[in-house]
């Protein structure tokens, strides 16, 4: 799987070639899902929120508002009930999978019921992007302070990539470059703080960042912006 690991999604030139790079063709030729469910494990998200991003309203412009030949919703609780001989055919029918925030622990626990974790390494050519918490479920940890769901276990994610994300630096009072420099030092390993104008691409093994903005590595290969960090993050 090629994945294109955003804080805010598809904001700028520089992200949006690099997504047409990686899918091989124009995006209004891509056959795209949609999986809001992270939203669902979030409080600073509901009903209102999860129709945006399915609806693809203006607030979406930068994720599933991009004009994709066609545009489905996967939610990822309702698969178990359905069985993988339905699900399984649209996952790889699509070019890209676009994976909205919300809470990463949460989304974590859905792809692993769902059987959706399982399927990935079996999908080389499909594109995942990721906007926050959907960016996010791919590292190893998140960091306790990211995690909003009351049910997570712990700050465990997926672990697909060897690094894990602060993302939204400077969007939020609370995303702050000193709070990103605590927040790395608490998860002890490889790690990005990225703005909304940054992107990691993750492709073989290979990890580049695409930014025409802010980011930070912190023991991480690369050097970028100025950050620091600890305390409460905003993930959505």
């Amino acid at each position: 799987m090629k994945l294109l690991l955003t804080s805010g999604g598809v904001t700028n030139p520089s992200i949006e070639a690099e997504l047409v790079r990686l899918l091989g063709k124009p995006v209004a030729e891509s056959h795209a899902l949609v999986i809001p469910t992270a939203q669902w494990g979030h409080p600073m998200c509901g009903p209102e929120s999860v129709r945006g991003v399915v609806a693809a309203d203006a607030d979406s412009e930068h994720l599933t508002g991009r004009g994709w030949a066609s545009l489905g919703v996967l939610e990822l609780t309702a698969l178990p009930s359905i069985g993988a001989d339905r699900w399984v055919p649209w996952v790889r029918g699509a070019d890209v999978l676009l994976v909205d925030g919300g809470d990463a622990t949460y989304l974590c626990h859905w792809m692993r019921e769902s059987g959706l974790a399982d399927l990935l390494p079996s999908l080389p050519d499909t594109v995942w992007v990721g906007v926050s918490a959907g960016s996010m479920v791919m590292t190893p940890r998140i960091g306790r302070d990211f995690v909003a769901w009351a049910a997570a276990p712990d700050d465990r994610t997926l672990g697909v990539v060897d690094f894990s994300i602060f993302p939204h630096l400077n969007a939020f009072p609370s995303n702050t470059p000193e709070r990103a420099q605590r927040w790395a030092a608490e998860i002890g390993g490889p790690a990005y703080a990225i703005d909304e104008q940054t992107a990691i691409v993750v492709v073989d093994g290979s990890v580049e960042v695409v930014s025409e903005g802010e980011w930070t590595a912190f023991g991480a290969p690369g050097s970028g912006g100025s950050t620091s960090a600890g305390g409460a993050f905003t993930t959505r």
